[in-house]
């Protein structure tokens, strides 16, 4: 794997704004005018956002950005770039900061460091006619800082951050092309050869994978043993009441 923080993807645009209010928001402005893929990185979000609306912090240092373009699979596919995802932060991550790190994935959209939160990821899409005409993918990760516990739902993985976890400081500026890079791998093997080499990779770094946990969809929870995620990327738990497929759901260890 190579180490050179310089090499960038070919035909893929790199947008670094010093200010901003979220890199999704600047992503919805900029999908009327796509002309190719594009990475929007902000040093300063004011307003950034998590999956179902939730807030999400963002201290000086930290990385938070978004990657815009038009998928070349089918719109109810397109939610699959979540694993692609998070395959290309695991490898970016690993890249930074060495073999010795702990890292796996958290289902659905989790990277975790030493077992805590280090990075998530949330996607947004817009189609016709069955064909997705752009998705967005906002990825953040604590590389200086992690938000205070107070923050976090209770029983939710803690969150960590990679200065404090390893001792190794990067900007985010530096972060981005490895990260790319990585993106761009995975993304083209997930076009060319479906979603079965991306399930198989992920399964390999899954988080609890075997062991028992809660999945909380809204008012509901179910507990069982995480067998496997299936073909469309939802969870199968080993319920007492059987296997059951969780196509969203908030996970607690």
């Amino acid at each position: 794997m190579s180490t050179d923080l310089t090499l960038w993807p070919e035909g893929v645009a790199r947008h670094v704004l010093g200010s901003v209010d979220s890199t999704m928001s600047e992503a919805a402005r900029l999908a009327p005018h796509l002309a190719g893929p594009a990475w929007i990185l902000a040093l300063e979000q004011t307003s950034g956002r998590g999956r179902r609306g939730r807030a999400w912090q963002m201290p000086a240092g930290n990385f938070s950005a978004t990657l815009l373009f038009r998928p070349k699979v089918a719109l109810p596919e397109a939610a699959l770039y979540t694993f692609v995802s998070s395959l290309a932060l695991d490898e970016a991550l690993s890249q930074i900061a060495g073999p010795h790190a702990r890292l796996s994935i958290k289902w659905p959209n989790d990277v975790l460091l030493n077992g805590g939160k280090i990075a998530g990821i949330l996607l947004e899409t817009a189609g016709k006619g069955g064909v997705p005409t752009h998705l967005a993918i906002g990825i953040g990760v604590n590389l200086v800082a992690a938000p205070p516990a107070s923050l976090v739902e209770p029983g939710a993985v803690r969150p960590v951050s990679l200065a404090d976890e390893t001792g190794i400081r990067i900007p985010p500026e530096d972060f981005l092309p490895p990260l790319a890079m990585a993106f761009d791998r995975w993304a083209r093997q997930y076009e060319t050869y479906g979603f079965a080499p991306i399930r198989e990779a992920w399964l390999a770094r899954a988080a609890r994978l075997g062991e028992r946990l809660i999945a909380r969809t809204g008012s509901e929870s179910h507990e069982g043993i995480f067998e496997t995620i299936d073909q469309t990327g939802a969870m199968i738990l080993r319920t007492a009441e059987g296997p059951r497929a969780i196509a969203a759901a908030d996970v607690f260890f």
